[in-house]
């Protein structure tokens, strides 16, 4: 208890660090920006028993979306029928038919008679707060195994205190007209950082883009999380911002992948990572155009992708005074492209 006790005292040390950050780009520019790392904020650890279990609730879906006849759809355009869905759910024993119904109802889901991947992680958001024990099938065993086996009563709280952080962060960044990045780590932390990310982007970024996640496009899941984050943002009515970096984590991710046995997240190559950055770009651009609330910040050094920004920024009608768009570049790199840049 004493050595958790320590985690979180600097945890909070961690915070009051970040605020002070958020104060002198408050003081030092109009809208500036201040980065996090959530890393920083919570227990390394939980971060990582949190992203196994939204992994496994994604996959779970996936693999009924297969059994629907669905491989190989666009993400977003995977639908579960309802009827099937719950079939298959009171089968392997998760829910009753009446506990799903009930389910489906207090979430106003399947009105339409399917349910999408968006819906389907709105439903574990409330599966969360409920004791019973949710449990799912493992593949390789083809036993069920509990989702939350990991979330006892300290991982609650380790959820509880990371958000109250969170909060305070936002809070202040707002007070300071200051812009919050959430910084990219490695992918075994990613997805609970993305989760709780896009939470705070649901209550702090009702009125402008406060709060900014990044997207790595070395990832070959870039452009599933950058739209189904953007229809998130689409359906519930706020502003979506994001960071947009190419990733910083490669030789460490395979390794891991490679001891670890499964398969490597990053693309094959750097053409597919460069095609992945324009191709998630150009989405978070046409969003801009369509809605106007979306923000960017295009964090590279690469000339292409400058050039390519300021072309379609051109076609699309979104002038840089709209501040909807931004470049994020490293001092005294790459200073041939920063300059131009900045006239």
């Amino acid at each position: 208890k004493q050595y958790r006790y320590a985690d979180e005292a600097k945890c909070d040390q961690h915070m009051e660090t970040f605020l002070r950050c958020i104060d002198a780009s408050g003081g030092s520019s109009q809208e500036g920006f201040s980065a996090i790392k959530l890393t920083a904020l919570a227990r390394p650890q939980f971060l990582v028993q949190f992203s196994e279990v939204l992994v496994k609730w994604r996959r779970f879906f996936f693999q009924m979306a297969a059994e629907q006849g669905q491989a190989g759809r666009a993400v977003l355009e995977m639908k579960l029928e309802v009827e099937k869905l719950q079939e298959t759910l009171a089968n392997l024993s998760i829910l009753t038919k009446a506990e799903s119904q009930e389910w489906f109802m207090s979430k106003s889901l399947g009105t339409s008679g399917t349910v999408d991947l968006l819906d389907w992680n709105s439903l574990l958001d409330s599966r969360t707060k409920i004791s019973k024990p949710l449990l799912i099938p493992n593949r390789q065993t083809g036993q069920l195994e509990p989702l939350l086996s990991h979330f006892r009563e300290e991982e609650d709280l380790q959820m509880k205190r990371m958000l109250q952080r969170m909060d305070v962060l936002a809070k202040r960044a707002m007070e300071k007209s200051v812009r919050l990045m959430v910084d990219a780590e490695q992918s075994y932390f990613q997805p609970a950082i993305s989760h709780l990310t896009v939470e705070a982007q649901r209550r702090f970024n009702r009125n402008q883009a406060v709060i900014f996640n990044t997207y790595q496009c070395y990832l070959k899941e870039a452009y599933d999380m950058v739209t189904g984050d953007v229809e998130l943002s689409r359906r519930e009515d706020w502003h979506f911002g994001t960071k947009l970096v190419r990733g910083a984590y490669m030789e460490q991710e395979r390794e891991r992948a490679a001891q670890m046995g499964y398969e490597d997240p990053i693309n094959p190559t750097y053409e597919k990572t460069n095609e992945m950055y324009h191709r998630c770009l150009d989405y978070v651009l046409e969003d801009i155009k369509h809605r106007r609330k979306a923000s960017v910040m295009v964090a590279s050094h690469n000339e292409d992708t400058v050039k390519f920004t300021l072309r379609r920024m051109m076609e699309l009608g979104i002038h840089p005074s709209e501040k909807k768009v931004c470049f994020g570049q490293l001092l005294g790199m790459c200073d041939q492209i920063t300059f131009p840049l900045g006239e």
